[in-house]
């Protein structure tokens, strides 16, 4: 994990380099340990300058040649056998002129040899930029599902980049307003939809896309399509599907725990417990984290610690009280550069910071399983109703929208801010494609959700271990609106300068507070994104 940041422009026009220096120390959390931070700069017929923190910064001097990377690459090994065959040296063999780590190396070799379809090769989570001095052209590319950030503001014929907003804010010299329409899309869907971003002029570099930096424009384009989105569904492959589907799994959880100190963020429900139960069989001395609340009677610690006993995981129980949630709130919100969509979220920010204290340098999640696999019980309902939209234009809408703009950029900056990687082992995008040539039946079979992962399952769990059920890191809103975050929720929404009554009818904001505090509306989620926003444009917008 790393942060980039850096910007492209005709020379008459570019910034000086150390202008470089705030965007980075912005993101200097990024470098996993505390890693340095580093640029190169470049000019020709345009100015480049290119930065990383957390060393990932490649360059071949001789090639004219700069790579700044964040991510990891889950195909490494067979990607690096390619290149060597092609004839691509690397920098520890000493025959290269090349001044690079790991995958950042990879990925510019990569780069030099398929040019602009690289991305077509590359698997795993990653954002990277590269600079081309032959063709005096800049890269910037995407994972498929977005996992990996990587936003952009185009001004005065000049690109800037970097893997997160507020590393565009500590631009010298630039000012942000807030998009008012972006605040209306998060007040109604509790996140901001792609490309768009809470500041006009800000956009994210869209899942699956790169984009080409030349002769002064900028242009984008998509290499991949979600599957779902346009489904070929292949017959006769159910038999063997559930095994296939499990060793694909298994593989792909031991490249994604092979790179240090690992760990499963634990639920007790099936999603986690499949991971946990793949990934000891590859880090013996696997760490598991749960997150319980002081008090909570329906806590899922009981649950998620069978599992990890009886799956032999080095156990952690972090349990913390509803103050210290309410009390982490704007620092969480900070760290997001955005609303958080739900309390759960408070959850993940206290787990990360504890994995992380405890060594953690990557957590696997199980995030992607339900808009992947079918999970959410919506999809059985809808599934069973004659006239209703098809599964899998649910679940492309939900893969492109809900997935990447909210629950996947959710994780990658609450770990990031811990200096820590998050991987979801369920959003690799062959898996996607495996399944997604699978009949319907093998996802949502009647009220049965994610059916092959549950049949997956009574392969990969002991025999003897309970079965684990539905659950998620839950927090309880309305105990936290009505108790911990009361006072602070009438504070910011009663501000006349707050973002609620800018955007809220002015008595029916007052009717719903109202009705809030005599405990008569059941408007919990709006509340909350109401008081997000407005923590969000004290903490992280300007004034």
């Amino acid at each position: 994990m790393s942060g980039i940041a850096g910007w492209i422009a005709a020379p008459r026009r570019a910034p000086e380099a150390p202008a470089l220096a705030p965007m980075l120390a912005a993101l200097a959390h990024r470098g996993a340990g505390g890693g340095a931070c580093e640029f190169a700069s470049a000019a020709g017929a345009h100015g480049v300058v290119l930065g990383a923190c957390g060393a990932p910064l490649a360059q071949d001097r001789g090639a004219r040649l700069a790579l700044a990377f964040d991510g990891a690459l889950d195909n490494r090994d067979e990607l690096r056998r390619q290149l060597e065959m092609r004839g691509y040296a690397f920098s520890e063999g000493g025959e290269s002129r090349l001044a690079a780590r790991g995958d950042a190396e990879l990925a510019l070799r990569a780069y030099q040899h398929w040019d602009k379809e690289v991305a077509r090769h590359l698997r795993g989570q990653f954002a990277f930029v590269a600079w081309d001095g032959r063709k005096d052209r800049l890269l910037a590319v995407r994972d498929r599902f977005g996992e990996k950030p990587l936003y952009l503001h185009e001004r005065d014929g000049t690109l800037y980049f970097a893997s997160e907003v507020k590393a565009l804010l500590r631009i010298p010299g630039l000012a942000f307003k807030v998009d008012p329409a972006a605040v209306k899309d998060c007040v109604e869907n509790r996140y901001v939809r792609g490309p768009h971003t809470l500041f006009t002029g800000i956009r994210k570099l869209a899942p699956a896309s790169f984009a080409l930096w030349q002769f002064g424009k900028l242009r984008e384009f998509r290499y991949w399509t979600p599957p779902d989105a346009a489904p070929q569904v292949l017959a006769g492959r159910a038999a063997d599907a559930v095994r296939d589907y499990a060793v694909q799994l298994d593989d792909l959880v031991k490249r994604q725990t092979a790179d240090g100190a690992s760990g499963v963020l634990l639920s007790g429900g099936i999603d986690s417990a499949v991971l946990a139960a793949l990934a000891v069989q590859h880090q013996p001395k696997l760490a598991t984290f749960s997150l319980g609340i002081a008090g909570d009677k329906k806590s899922e610690l009981p649950q998620a610690a069978a599992a990890a006993k009886r799956l032999g995981t080095r156990h952690h129980e972090i349990v913390v009280s509803r103050e210290q949630l309410a009390a982490s709130l704007p620092r969480a919100v900070a760290a997001r550069d955005a609303p958080l969509a739900l309390p759960s979220d408070l959850a993940l920010h206290a787990l990360a910071r504890e994995a992380a204290a405890r060594g953690i340098v990557t957590v696997l999640t199980g995030e992607g399983c339900d808009e992947i696999l079918g999970g959410y019980r919506r999809y059985a309902a809808a599934h069973m109703l004659p006239g209703a939209r098809p599964l899998r234009e649910r679940l492309s809408d939900d893969q492109g929208g809900w997935l990447s703009d909210n629950l996947l950029e959710r994780d990658e900056r609450l770990a990031a801010a811990a200096s820590l990687a998050a991987r979801a082992p369920f959003v690799d995008h062959r898996l996607a494609e495996y399944v997604s040539a699978l009949p319907d039946e093998l996802r949502v079979n009647g009220l049965v959700t994610k059916v092959i992962l549950r049949r997956a399952a009574r392969v990969v769990l002991p025999e003897d271990m309970p079965k684990p059920r539905k659950l998620g890191f839950g927090v309880p809103l309305e105990e936290l609106l009505h108790g911990e975050l009361a006072e602070p929720l009438a504070d910011h929404l009663n501000d006349a300068r707050s973002i609620a009554r800018e955007v809220c009818e002015p008595k029916a904001l007052e009717r719903l507070l109202a009705g809030h505090r005599k405990g008569k509306n059941t408007h919990d989620k709006l509340l909350w994104t109401l008081l997000n926003l407005e923590i969000w444009r004290r903490t992280n917008a300007p004034a």
